[in-house]
């Protein structure tokens, strides 16, 4: 079953889901009004659905009930809800789920790459590369892009048409080609609402990894974002890729915490590091 949005207003309170099966996870992206009553909706929903984890992206204001009521926050993103910072409150339903194996190499990583300078000067790649904002007549061959990078992704990029409704739903995409075929793409999923981006859907074919197509393209969207008057923008990775934190951190991107066992990507499940910028900063 596809991931699928809803709301659902009770008579004291109003939940925005986000319902999740292939990655066995329900996300709360808002909730209002009655607390305690909205928290006890969203874990009977997601105990209805049988996910292994539940996510609440909650308000400061919502941080001392949320952990009173044994939610671990896991990550935070500065001025997410249109200037004020939100919070990755989880609750796990099994053992195994909550646990990972990979805690102690990651923290290394995270380590590791925030010695790294910040400054990023970019080089030109060969005049074959072009940069290319993505329309919907581009939706197969980036299709193909994500096919050849990922086995298993949290979203159907796998879809042409998935691709193209996703453009139509105003998510800014940008790529290079080269001889006429797509090797590296990242996206800007932007929330109108809250004014805020989630650059992600990052793939660069292995041959192509060695000019640092990647890190244009994250400023190409950067500068999409700040022409739309979004200043927060942030990004979710894979937190066992050096190259891609590597990459967020040196584009000026802060990190603010991981999260657990949080979708499936490449052949198995994974950890997600948060980062976070402030684009009014540029």
């Amino acid at each position: 079953m596809p991931a699928t949005t809803s709301f659902l207003k009770g008579e004291q309170y109003m939940l925005e889901i986000f319902s999740d099966p292939f990655n066995k996870r329900i996300r709360i992206d808002d909730l209002r009004g009655d607390l305690d009553k909205a928290i006890e909706k969203a874990e009977e929903i997601a105990k209805e659905e049988m996910a292994e984890k539940l996510i609440i992206k909650g308000r400061r204001e919502q941080f001392l009930p949320l952990i009173e009521k044994g939610y671990q926050c896991e990550a935070l993103i500065d001025r997410y809800f249109l200037g004020s910072d939100g919070y990755f409150f989880c609750k796990y339903f099994s053992n195994e789920r909550r646990n990972s194996n990979d805690i102690l190499k990651e923290d290394g990583i995270v380590k590791n790459v925030q010695l790294l300078e910040r400054s990023f000067e970019g080089v030109a790649p060969p005049e074959e590369y072009k940069l290319t904002l993505i329309g919907k007549e581009d939706a197969r061959r980036l299709a193909e892009l994500y096919q050849q990078v990922f086995k298993i992704y949290p979203t159907p990029l796998h879809e042409p048409g998935y691709i193209e409704k996703t453009i139509d739903e105003g998510t800014i995409y940008y790529a290079f080609y080269c001889e006429e075929k797509i090797v590296s793409a990242a996206s800007a999923e932007v929330n109108n609402f809250y004014q805020n981006a989630e650059l992600t859907d990052c793939a660069t074919l292995p041959e192509h990894r060695k000019y640092g197509l990647m890190k244009i393209l994250l400023e190409k969207l950067e500068e999409q974002l700040v022409k739309q008057g979004v200043y927060c923008s942030y990004s979710i990775a894979r937190a066992l890729s050096f190259g891609m934190n590597a990459a967020l951190h040196q584009l000026g991107y802060a990190y603010r915490g991981r999260l657990t066992n949080n979708c499936y990507i490449f052949d198995k499940i994974e950890d997600m590091n948060v980062w976070v910028k402030d684009l009014s900063k540029m």
